[in-house]
């Protein structure tokens, strides 16, 4: 491809305005922005004006006819992911999709066979394998850094809600389809798979800690949100390598001191936070004592960096190589949290094909 790389922005609300817009410019000599879609008319065109895009529409259908455009960034509520992926291939656009993939596995296969059949490159978010941290903990399990590893527990927790400075209606995080296990379950689901390989069996427990919430600042001050899906949900897996995974997911924690990941090795333990790049990484050599290791983030100054999923959606646009997000991954733990639904459903271990 010659020249910039024009995408589109499907869905302007919070993560879009906190997470990666804020960012884009790190990216402005590889892409153009050239059109956004929102819900909301107004919302579409704020940002259409704050950060200089040129087009702004409020029916998805309409920019892919119109907007000329190379990908679409598909930062739709959880629930409209599937259906606005699949209409963007269906456009010709190569498509980064927000996380999850899809709320049912049949619609993630869909994806999977139009992005073969049209020769598109569908990346999926979270791009946690690509953050610093994580790339440097992967160094050290390569090195053998704390031996062989037989245990890892890791945490997704998305805070007791209502959340205070989200802008967006919450509502769609608490309806079926959503919940804390695809919001917020997805980044050790990512992190585990990408290094231990597959998961081979899975057992569940989950349950519902309240019914509603009441929204209590910005512009959903006072909206009743139900709370429809199960939002404490605790793991075991069981890795094709022998590991035993831990994970817990949840919107029933206020915070916690323990990092969002621990993996013990017979010589050792590493430590480390799967969102904030700015997080050292622990290491815990077997004889010695806690070092913190300082991991170059080099992007964003803190949080999670989103925009290193966008960076890797161009880089395979324009080099042909295959994502390191790849949508076969984020098909696996799709298949991983359906797994943890009938095993919480059932009371049985299930086995993952």
């Amino acid at each position: 491809m010659v020249g910039k790389v024009k995408l589109a922005l499907l869905g302007c609300g919070d993560v879009a305005q906190r997470d990666y817009l804020p960012e884009m410019h790190r990216l402005a000599d590889r892409v153009e922005l050239v059109a956004v879609c929102g819900r909301s008319p107004q919302r579409a065109r704020h940002v259409a004006e704050a950060y200089g895009i040129p087009s702004w529409y409020t029916d998805y259908a309409r920019m892919l006819r119109e907007a000329e455009v190379d990908a679409v960034l598909n930062l739709t509520p959880i629930q409209l992911h599937a259906e606005a992926t699949l209409a963007c291939l269906a456009a010709g656009k190569h498509v980064y999709s927000e996380k999850p993939v899809a709320t049912e596995l049949e619609d993630a296969l869909r994806i999977r066979e139009e992005a073969s059949r049209r020769g598109l490159v569908v990346v999926c978010a979270p791009s946690v394998m690509l953050f610093p941290q994580v790339r440097c903990v992967q160094r050290l399990l390569e090195r053998g850094a704390v031996g062989e590893v037989h245990l890892v527990h890791a945490r997704g927790y998305g805070g007791v809600p209502p959340w205070r400075g989200y802008t967006s209606d919450p509502t769609p995080f608490f309806a079926p389809g959503g919940g804390p296990l695809m919001d917020m379950g997805v980044y050790p689901l990512h992190v585990l798979t990408g290094l231990f390989g597959q998961v081979r069996k899975v057992a569940a427990m989950s349950h519902r800690s309240r019914e509603a919430f009441v929204v209590d600042e910005g512009p959903f001050a006072g909206k009743l949100v139900p709370i429809a899906v199960d939002d404490c949900w605790e793991l075991v897996l069981e890795m094709e390598v022998g590991v035993t995974a831990v994970v817990s997911a949840n919107n029933c924690v206020v915070d916690t001191r323990s990092p969002e990941m621990e993996i013990y090795g017979l010589d050792g333990t590493i430590g480390l936070s799967l969102l904030d790049v700015s997080a050292p990484v622990a290491l815990l050599r077997r004889g010695g004592g806690w070092e913190s290791l300082k991991v170059d983030h080099g992007g964003r100054a803190q949080g999670p960096d989103h925009l290193l999923g966008v960076e890797h959606l161009v880089d395979c646009i324009t080099s042909g190589t295959p994502p390191i997000l790849s949508l076969q991954q984020a098909i696996h733990v799709l298949e991983v949290i359906k797994g943890a639904e009938r095993s919480a459903a059932s009371g049985y271990t299930q086995q993952l094909a």
